[in-house]
């Protein structure tokens, strides 16, 4: 569903961030929309994580419009270049643990909730922040609840907020939250 919502939004040559690289999955998508004009910076805290997301990328010669950046997501707005802030047309975060690695390292509340909140202000008017939250492991129902939440007392003049979950889904399944900010202020 993210990858759906930001197909029909982003376009050729412009500035988007994977707050969680992971396997390239999202990075792969981001810069096969923005294509060579555009830029797109992939931020993961695991070196393995940027390895397997450069190789999937370099497999589709699409690395060249990507940036790797080996820092936590709660960097984005010290990373990206100040004159992309406010420029950016989507940031899309997938929270949790690395599939295939350790799953003990997981993206925490604290780091998230700052993360998103500079994501949201470097969006451009009618940009996208998708961010998928994923409760069934230890400590994801925390952390997506604070998310939830955040989400949840941003200005509804300023920002269009949806959830996508499955209905018949067990165990805590994940759930999809897309945020539009509707204004530049």
């Amino acid at each position: 569903m993210a990858h759906r919502l930001v197909a029909g939004k982003l376009k050729a040559g412009e500035v988007a961030v994977d707050a969680t690289a992971g396997n390239g999955h999202d990075t792969l998508l981001l810069a096969g929309i923005v294509g060579g004009e555009g830029l797109v910076f992939a931020f993961d805290v695991q070196a393995c994580a940027l390895a397997a997301t450069g190789k999937r990328l370099m497999e589709q010669g699409l690395d060249k419009v990507v940036s790797f950046c080996q820092r936590g997501h709660e960097n984005l707005a010290e990373v990206v270049p100040e004159c992309h802030h406010g420029r950016v047309s989507t940031v899309m975060f997938n929270l949790g643990y690395l599939p295939g690695g350790d799953k003990s390292r997981i993206t925490r509340e604290e780091t998230t909730l700052s993360a998103v909140g500079q994501a949201l202000a470097m969006l451009k008017a009618g940009g996208l922040c998708t961010v998928v939250c994923y409760p069934g492991h230890p400590g994801g129902a925390q952390e997506a609840g604070a998310v939830s939440r955040f989400i949840e007392a941003l200005d509804p003049d300023g920002y269009r907020v949806e959830r996508h979950e499955g209905e018949n889904r067990l165990n805590d399944p994940p759930f999809l939250l897309a945020i539009e900010k509707l204004s530049s202020g």
